[in-house]
């Protein structure tokens, strides 16, 4: 196993690594909308926290070897199921052809009140 660690501003501020490597799978932690050069968090719409979330696996994807294109599956959660269109939305622009599997799961709130939280597995 290896463990990715991209070098920006999207540290884990938990005991957790931003991605792990294995058998050349790579296992996307959660992200958020963070802006990965200042560290803030973003709370704009829920389609720019969607878009940021995406872009942030996008860059550990990167560091790890691999790209957008080789998601295998995506889990998003989001803190009410009436935000699902927004979200599939920005996620269908994101991804254009290419259509990872997906489960989109509703929970009560996210951490920092922040309006989604994506997690990836990818090969290389």
């Amino acid at each position: 196993m290896k463990s990715i660690s991209t070098n920006n501003a999207l540290k884990p501020a938990g005991h957790y690594s931003q991605a792990i490597v294995h058998n050349n799978v790579i296992y996307v932690s959660g992200q958020l909308s963070i802006n990965p050069i200042t560290g803030e968090k973003e709370y704009g719409s829920i389609n720019e926290q969607v878009e940021r979330a995406l872009s942030n696996i996008e860059l550990i994807l990167s560091e790890a070897g691999s790209s957008k294109n080789k998601i295998l599956k995506m889990t998003i959660y989001i803190p009410d199921i009436k935000l699902w269109d927004k979200v599939n939305d920005t996620y269908r622009k994101f991804f254009g052809e290419h259509k990872p599997a997906r489960v989109i799961v509703p929970s009560r709130e996210l951490h920092f009140g922040l309006s989604v939280e994506i997690d990836a597995i990818a090969s290389i």
